[in-house]
């Protein structure tokens, strides 16, 4: 089948999903079934306003920087189709001669491509439709881990490491320091600054993740505890946790205007705030909230390798896939081992992905529901590469 191939991308962004951009481009350039790649702006929207470009006039330079560039540079968008939505989708991929269409996304993306496949199935129109990996909450079915995660997670790893520096050293102004990460249903991020610590007392310290509902009572437990046992606390929190009535600590979260019409990121409070107050009125205590919200999915200094890697390779696979005349699929990274780390890249089908959400395994979390296993440890390692040693003073006391 020889026809156009068009490119979007959906959702939030990561550091690398222009990675994965730059692989799809320069793979289906050399394409003989592909006869250009084109690119849609704004995603889903974008195509269906007839927002469509060229991508091979680009400069081979700028698409080739694309691997070092980050956020979505095709521009995305949070869109949920709707009846009307799929003849005027169908007359855009006629009038350009698509028979590939890629989207680089989620679990909302995913849903989108299988939509459209599945309609040009019922109305005869030949159509490869495969979707690329890419979400910082590693929340996607059928893969080992997302990329845009691992550099989300190296990221993270960073802040606490640093920010724990800072707090060790404050701990006479302020006793505890609150980090929050995105993941409005799962803890993957939030679970991943456990590799920032190195000894027992450095950050953090509790790290709590909406798969483990929360008790005041015990989160208070061990708030004191901790302070008790190190003069000071480092705590990270994934937005979307819950208290143990099912409430979410971010209690000002609401179902916005948007709700139904978008594939929308988590709106409204702030968990980390409201657990700043609780703290500071169960002890007194001064704090620090930190709230990093999408810096995380842009930051390409912060940047993992082998997340950058493995985005290209999907966007270089999901074209070999479908020069294949494979279809209805997400690219999906199989980890053969984590020592030494290796993987290849397989496919999984869009139906099992498509608006499904993958929570952490039990035996990545502690009885306590507080902290992560070694087994987390040894999953998320090789994903974020190494840290950096920061010296530390003995306080050897002056005899004089």
């Amino acid at each position: 089948m020889k026809g156009n191939a068009i490119i979007g991308q959906s959702g939030g962004p990561t550091s690398v999903i222009n990675s994965s951009l730059c692989g799809l481009i320069q793979e289906g350039l050399k394409s003989e079934k592909i006869e250009n790649v084109l690119g849609m702006r704004f995603g889903i929207k974008g195509f269906m306003k007839d927002e469509i470009f060229d991508l091979g006039k680009e400069n081979p330079q700028v698409i080739e920087g694309l691997r070092q560039t980050p956020s979505s540079a095709l521009g995305s968008c949070r869109y949920i189709l709707k009846d009307e939505s799929f003849p005027l989708i169908m007359k855009q991929l006629k009038k350009y001669n698509i028979r590939y269409f890629f989207l680089i996304g989620g679990n909302g993306s995913m849903e989108t491509i299988r939509q459209i496949e599945e309609y040009c199935k019922k109305n005869n129109y030949q159509l490869s439709g495969i979707g690329i990996p890419k979400t910082v909450d590693n929340d996607l079915c059928g893969t080992d881990h997302a990329p845009g995660f691992p550099s989300a997670a190296r990221y993270v790893c960073l802040s606490v490491q640093q920010a724990g520096q800072l707090a060790q050293d404050m701990q006479q102004v302020d006793k505890y320091v609150i980090l929050q990460t995105v993941g409005r249903d799962t803890g993957w991020l939030a679970a991943s600054a456990a590799l920032a610590k190195k000894n027992e007392s450095d950050a953090p310290h509790l790290i709590y993740i909406p798969e483990r509902p929360l008790s005041r009572k015990r989160f208070i437990s061990d708030i004191k505890e901790c302070i008790k046992k190190y003069g000071w606390v480092s705590i990270v929190c994934g937005e979307g946790i819950l208290w143990e009535d099912k409430s979410f600590v971010a209690s000002l979260r609401v179902q916005d205007d948007f709700f139904d019409i978008e594939y929308g990121a988590m709106g409204g409070g702030s968990a980390a705030l409201n657990l700043h107050k609780l703290i500071h009125q169960e002890t007194n205590y001064r704090g620090e909230f930190q709230i990093t919200e999408s810096l995380s999915m842009c930051a390409i200094d912060r940047s993992s390798k082998v997340d950058l890697e493995e985005a290209y390779a999907c966007g270089v696979k999901a074209i070999q896939l479908a020069e294949e005349g494979i279809s209805d699929v997400m690219v999906s990274i199989n980890r053969i081992s984590s020592s030494p780390y290796q993987v290849e890249l397989k496919t999984v089908s869009l139906e099992e992905v498509a608006l499904s959400t993958k929570i952490m395994d039990n035996k990545y979390i502690n009885n306590q529901g507080n902290f992560v296993t070694d087994e987390y440890i040894k999953y998320i390692k090789p994903l974020i590469g190494e840290l950096p040693n920061y010296s530390k003073l003995e306080f050897i006391k002056s005899e004089q």
